[in-house]
């Protein structure tokens, strides 16, 4: 029973790692005949896993989606990956989902042994996590969306806008995007016949449609929903920074728009709701700049130089 136990656990651990399998490389694999792969695949059955089969070129064994969700098979690096990832998960911008991220890693930490839980703990003592206070979104709404535009099917939802006007809207959903503290649904809007950008959070009575659709030419997803978060921004400013392009991409990331202006030098497009929180953000890119296209934000600079220079001079030597 042991032997037939170990070669059920290698069998599953198998249709869990390859979308299918023929008989004959099953059997090979677990050292058996194809007649035994045949048996341990009914066990397989028997106990809940949906193991589906096929024949003809191409066929085979695969493991396919049950109505529960089996248990799963894990390698050590594997189960490392899930844990970290279950436990940024448990401080994350979706509702409900770190109340069960916590439960889940109690039940993994339950059944890992030794030497996996020690990478796990490794892992998660030299890492902080830090709260940015990202807007948190509803879950349900979350995977309604995500099925939608996994299945070309029409959403249909509430919408308050920035300005706090409401909204019934039908889209085609394209793409969704997170950009670490919102979510954003980039979709076809059908009453306005043109792409549009919602924010997840501003959505209420989220529900995917029966009505299918054939999914569009679409602009770029990550270029258009970062076109459109900045469309929103109260001010903007251009700045010239003396350095080449290359050197400021790690710092400017997705928060504004580069473009080179010769090999010493590139601009970048950069707004915000507020003017001081611009001007200190632009201080952290290590490069000198010229401030080209906004007197505003130049005041805001001379308004913390005078802050700047009073701190400097009633600091204690």
């Amino acid at each position: 029973m042991a032997t037939t136990t170990a070669r059920l656990l290698q069998l599953l651990g198998l249709l869990q790692a390859q979308a299918v399998w023929t008989g004959e490389d099953l059997a090979d694999r677990l050292g058996v005949t194809t007649r035994s792969v045949r048996r341990d695949v009914d066990r397989l059955r028997e106990l809940g896993y949906p193991v589906q089969s096929s024949r003809g070129s191409g066929g085979g064994y695969q493991l396919g989606a049950g109505r529960a969700l089996p248990p799963l098979l894990l390698d050590q690096d594997e189960a490392v990956a899930v844990a970290v990832c279950l436990r940024l998960a448990a401080g994350g911008t979706v509702a409900g989902v770190g109340e069960a991220a916590l439960r889940t890693m109690t039940k993994l930490d339950q059944v890992m042994p030794a030497a996996i839980r020690a990478h796990v703990a490794a892992v998660q003592e030299a890492t902080v996590t830090v709260d940015y206070q990202g807007t948190t979104v509803d879950s349900d709404a979350l995977l309604a969306l995500a099925r939608a535009v996994r299945e070309h099917h029409q959403a249909r939802f509430d919408y308050t806008a920035r300005g706090g006007a409401a909204s019934y809207r039908r889209v085609e959903p394209y793409r969704l995007i997170a950009t670490g503290r919102r979510w954003y649904l980039m979709a076809f809007d059908l009453d306005r016949d043109d792409w549009r950008s919602f924010r997840l959070d501003r959505m209420s009575e989220v529900r995917a449609s029966t009505f299918g659709f054939t999914p569009r030419e679409a602009p770029d997803a990550e270029e258009y929903i970062r076109r459109s978060v900045h469309s929103g921004w109260e001010f903007e400013a251009t700045v010239r920074l003396q350095c080449p392009i290359d050197e400021v991409d790690e710092y400017v990331a997705r928060w504004g728009s580069l473009s080179a202006v010769d090999d010493g030098h590139c601009d970048l497009r950069v707004g915000a709701q507020n003017l001081d929180t611009m001007a200190w953000w632009l201080l952290r890119i290590p490069t000198d700049f010229e401030v080209l296209d906004n007197d505003e934000l130049v005041a805001a600079y001379r308004r913390l130089a005078t802050r700047t220079a009073a701190l400097a001079g009633n600091a204690v030597g």
